[in-house]
């Protein structure tokens, strides 16, 4: 079976699971205080170009989104994302459990407009019962989004300035960030998200680690006592050097962004063989993330031979399925679905 249906179904790199066995034997302090997650602390700043950040290595996506979320908003505040964002639709519910509410925005191929949250900002302060609202108090943004799309710098500097107005926290998911950043059309690298965000996070679990995904708190955001937050949460690991000698292993040299490149350069292959074999796409994407359209029984017949993602309803006789590739995605595993194809 052909395994296209997301970016996480291989387990961990060679360097990563190398990094882990060369250090299982050395006792080392607990909680993310290891020398393997200071030194991986140290060497992520060193890339954001931002030497004073504050660096907290947490398990999981859905994980880092509520945990951050949660202490990073008063109790009368929400966070504003797009309606097809990942904390509002596919986290189970996840902030909402946590008491935090999700205020949606209408999505554009799974992007907001920086235009359409002044407006709803500015809508928010002008109803005179907005104390009996719940305030925005922070904005969720993905990139790569849910459908593959990426932010421009100017959308991220428009978006940006919004909440700098509003006083409303910049908080991206940065899940599939790996592949944002070696995207071949994009404009944003790693220091400028550092320079626009208030908070963000490097994914790992999908760009080549075990789990792990690395959040960087700029300009002293970091809440107090976060390790105790985190801890309340249930989300501190005794063993914080799990994911601390793995983000160390990605962020020596560019293994991080090597990984990020090979998934995009598979996506463009990918990409390629879906045309070449005349598939529809509902969105063409940049990134490790591809869309096409598939007539229900021609699903059904290529989903005995390939893993996909049924994404969405396109019409009453075909369905939106994503092909996605990642880190560990080969050649041979292009030409094998050309065959299939």
């Amino acid at each position: 079976m052909l395994a296209f249906e997301c970016d996480y179904n291989n387990g961990a790199h060679p360097a990563l699971l190398q990094k882990l066995a060369e250090t299982n034997d050395t006792p080392e302090p607990g909680y993310g205080e290891d020398r393997y997650s200071l030194s991986a602390a140290e060497k992520i700043r060193a890339c954001c170009g931002a030497p004073d950040a504050d660096v907290y290595f947490l398990a999981g996506g859905t994980q880092t989104n509520v945990v951050v979320l949660s202490a990073i908003l008063a109790p009368f505040e929400g966070a504003v994302c797009a309606e097809t964002g990942h904390i509002h639709v596919h986290e189970a519910g996840a902030p909402e459990y946590a008491g935090i509410k999700t205020l949606t925005l209408p999505s554009h191929a799974g992007k907001i407009d920086a235009k359409e949250l002044e407006a709803f900002a500015e809508r928010f302060y002008a109803d005179e019962a907005h104390e009996h609202m719940v305030f925005p108090g922070a904005v969720y943004l993905s990139h790569p989004t849910e459908y593959g799309t990426l932010y421009t710098k100017a959308e991220l500097t428009a978006i940006a300035s919004v909440c700098r107005k509003y006083r409303m926290r910049l908080f991206l998911d940065g899940a599939r960030l790996g592949y944002g950043l070696m995207s071949r059309n994009t404009d944003v690298s790693l220091c400028d998200i550092a320079a626009l965000c208030d908070v963000f996070y490097i994914g790992g679990t999908k760009v080549g680690a075990l789990c792990g995904e690395a959040v960087v708190f700029l300009n002293g955001t970091m809440p107090k006592h976060f390790a105790n937050h985190v801890k309340k949460c249930g989300a501190m690991l005794a063993k914080g050097r799990l994911i601390g000698a793995q983000f160390d292993a990605l962020f020596t040299g560019d293994l991080y962004f090597a990984l990020g490149r090979q998934g995009i350069e598979s996506a463009e292959r990918l990409k390629a063989v879906l045309k070449e074999k005349g598939y529809r796409f509902f969105l063409e994407t940049d990134t490790n993330q591809q869309f096409v359209i598939l007539e229900n029984r021609q699903m059904e017949a290529l989903a005995r031979s390939v893993r996909f993602s049924k994404w969405e309803p396109f019409d009453a006789s075909h369905t939106v399925v994503r092909f996605a590739t990642s880190w560990s995605t080969t050649d041979a595993d292009i030409e094998a679905l050309r065959a299939v194809l």
